[in-house]
């Protein structure tokens, strides 16, 4: 899908401008930009208790480190929990990009946010950041109390590949039957690795663009791929047989980036096996417009559609711990 200068929303033009010659396919660019990420490590946010502990990995390697993101204001009553997966295409980013995400979800409703600084795909290929993802939602299971969260009201949010990692714990989860999730909200997923789909193809749009999707899905399937071998859902969750009993689901994606097609379908399927969703598709937007000029009033229009479906879930969603 070729995206001219006329088909983006005029406010988010100029920006749009700006970044595409940042977003070049490079290892050498993609290390030199965690570096420089790796710098907010640990930072405070004002208006927001945050804590960062280790979580010990199931694969012998180094710790997760996991930020914890509160209330200042102490709760007398169990809060619902939040798993967030940070975007980055699997390869970069870290918890404290989404800063300022955590406090507006926060302020709209109390939760606590539990955010892993998974592994990297420029260091560890798939399946290294799921793993990592589904221990820290199974750490969250053992460890409500002292969190001081609700065991009913586990779910998990993710944009981009953080996206792709929400949809793949969720489909992890149902097949592992170890943790019941309540809801997801998997924005914009990163989910499709065929990347065959209209949208896809060729997408010369700002900040994402097909060259710099089939880059980052190569550093995140690794031998995977280049050996031929089988890509599993856990991977690329476009690839599932069946979508039944997976959460309600709430998601958006704009109608210019490559992800529009492969979430529209994965919409389309979870609803074609009975799972609730919310859907809103937004017209002249690349990919992470709503991080790249929040101000836009497209962005805050995808803003207000998350943060007010995500207080609603909070309302009807619960699920159980069976086991």
């Amino acid at each position: 899908m070729k995206v001219s200068f006329k088909m983006i929303d005029k406010e988010l033009r100029l920006a749009g401008l700006f970044v595409k010659p940042l977003c070049i396919p490079s290892l050498r660019l993609f290390k030199i930009f965690q570096h420089f990420s790796s710098k907010m490590n640990g930072r405070n946010v004002e208006g927001l208790d945050c804590e960062e502990t280790y979580i010990e990995r199931k694969d012998g390697e180094p710790s997760i480190r996991v930020r914890i993101y509160k209330p200042l204001k102490a709760s007398n009553k169990p809060l619902p929990v939040m798993l967030y997966c940070h975007g980055g295409g699997y390869a970069l980013g870290n918890p404290e990009q989404s800063d300022s995400l955590m406090k507006d979800f926060i302020d709209k409703k109390d939760c606590i946010i539990v955010a892993p600084d998974y592994r990297k795909s420029i260091n560890a290929p798939y399946p290294a950041a799921l793993d990592d993802c589904y221990d820290t939602l199974k750490w969250i299971k053992e460890n409500t109390k002292q969190l001081g969260a609700r065991s009913d009201q586990i779910f998990v949010v993710g944009h981009s590949a953080g996206g792709g990692l929400t949809a793949a714990v969720s489909l992890l989860a149902r097949d592992k039957k170890e943790v019941n999730i309540a809801f997801q909200m998997p924005i914009y997923p990163m989910i499709d690795d065929e990347m065959n789909l209209p949208s896809a193809v060729d997408n010369n749009s700002p900040f994402w663009n097909a060259k710099l999707n089939a880059f980052g899905w190569d550093l995140y399937l690794g031998k995977l791929k280049t050996n031929g071998e089988e890509i599993p859902a856990y991977a690329a969750p476009a690839r599932a047989k069946s979508y039944h009993d997976l959460p309600p689901t709430i998601t958006y994606v704009g109608d210019l980036e490559p992800f529009r097609d492969e979430t529209i379908a994965y919409i389309d399927n979870l609803k074609k096996a009975g799972v609730a969703t919310k859907f809103k598709l937004y017209p002249g937007c690349y990919h992470g417009f709503d991080v790249v000029i929040p101000k836009a009033k497209v962005s805050k229009e995808a803003a207000a559609f998350m943060l007010t479906e995500y207080s609603e879930a909070l309302d009807v969603h619960f699920a159980e711990q069976t086991t």
